[in-house]
């Protein structure tokens, strides 16, 4: 009974403060949702995506929801031009590159107040974000990565970004786009087929699509396709690493290979079956179990469990070694495979 009412209490906090930010590399505008004197979690989302369209399902899954909001003032990041009602980004402005990007995190962060934060980001998302932590170091306490990227693009990827780019300049957000984004989004189960319609989140992602500004994806796009391989800096992170990878992600052999990358003492990887790339919208419930365990190592729970303050600061101290066992990252729950590296 008392977890019920905790999580219904979580689950109807105000709605986010929307943050127009002047930074040196343009505005960028951030939806602020919570307590503002709790520790922050930053989110940046997916190409093409905000927070509505890449956070919406993990938040509103309720028990995820209470884990996430007792602990944490969330402030979600949106890709310049991305936000919900964006006007058309002034095409004499520069376009920016990914350190660009990371670079306006850190100037979010000071126009906040915030010397730490923890950060959850979605494919493209979570490569800037992963930038900004090699970049400021100092600043970054976690990361939950979801189908992240590492290296540069592949020529594959590389020819259907430009594809994809030549299109959004010249067409538009059009029918041909929308299919290639969903299918870097989704698995083709719930994409639908001939035979079978398509799932509510994937006609919410449609609609979602089809209000960007078709020259603001184009920007982000260019900055994404340009990005270089950050793989051998990986091991210097300090922080502790969670990554997330459906099995049916493109991205999802990239994964593998950034999570190979990073300090084993301080990185799992958990691969969700039967879901593409966004796992926080194709199957959120799976990433509960793993992230309540991962924020254990900071001495945060779920309210019915919380032993510390969330107001105080969340501690450096090194990960314990029960955190990533079988047992704590749910092998035994269904959809999730978990990988576990062990030193020999």
């Amino acid at each position: 009974m008392a977890d019920s009412v905790s999580v219904d209490m979580e689950a109807i906090s105000p709605p986010p403060e929307e943050h127009i930010i002047r930074t040196r590399h343009g505005r960028v505008s951030v939806a602020v949702y919570g307590d503002q004197d709790k520790p922050a979690l930053i989110t940046y989302p997916d190409l093409a995506l905000n927070y509505v369209s890449c956070f919406q399902g993990l938040l509103f899954c309720p028990e995820a929801c209470s884990l996430l909001l007792h602990n944490f003032c969330i402030y979600h990041i949106s890709p310049p031009g991305h936000e919900l009602g964006a006007a058309a980004i002034d095409p004499d402005d520069p376009i920016l590159s990914a350190d660009d990007l990371a670079d306006q995190i850190a100037e979010v962060l000071n126009y906040f107040g915030h010397s730490t934060v923890m950060c959850m980001g979605v494919t493209a998302g979570a490569y800037i974000l992963t930038l900004f932590a090699m970049k400021y170091r100092h600043r970054v306490l976690g990361l939950v990565l979801v189908s992240p990227l590492c290296k540069a693009p592949s020529w594959t990827e590389w020819l259907y970004n430009k594809v994809m780019s030549n299109l959004l300049y010249f067409y538009g957000m059009c029918g041909v786009v929308k299919e290639i984004l969903l299918k870097r989004y989704f698995s083709k189960e719930v994409r639908g087929s001939d035979y079978l319609s398509e799932s509510d989140v994937v006609q919410a992602c449609q609609r979602s699509l089809d209000e960007r500004q078709s020259l603001n994806v184009w920007r982000f796009l260019e900055a994404i396709n340009g990005r270089y391989d950050i793989s051998e800096g990986l091991r210097k992170l300090q922080c502790r690493s969670l990554i997330f990878v459906g099995d049916m992600s493109p991205f999802h052999a990239e994964a593998l290979h950034m999570t190979s990358k990073l300090d084993r003492r301080l990185s799992a990887l958990v691969e969700v079956q039967a879901c593409g790339s966004m796992v926080t919208e194709e199957q959120p419930h799976a990433m509960l179990i793993p992230m309540e365990y991962f924020l254990m190592g900071y001495g945060l729970y779920r309210p019915s469990k919380l032993s510390v303050s969330p107001r105080s600061p969340l501690s450096p101290s090194c990960i314990s070694p029960e955190l990533y066992s079988p047992e704590s990252m749910g092998l035994k729950l269904k959809p999730i495979k978990t990988r576990i590296s062990v030193e020999i």
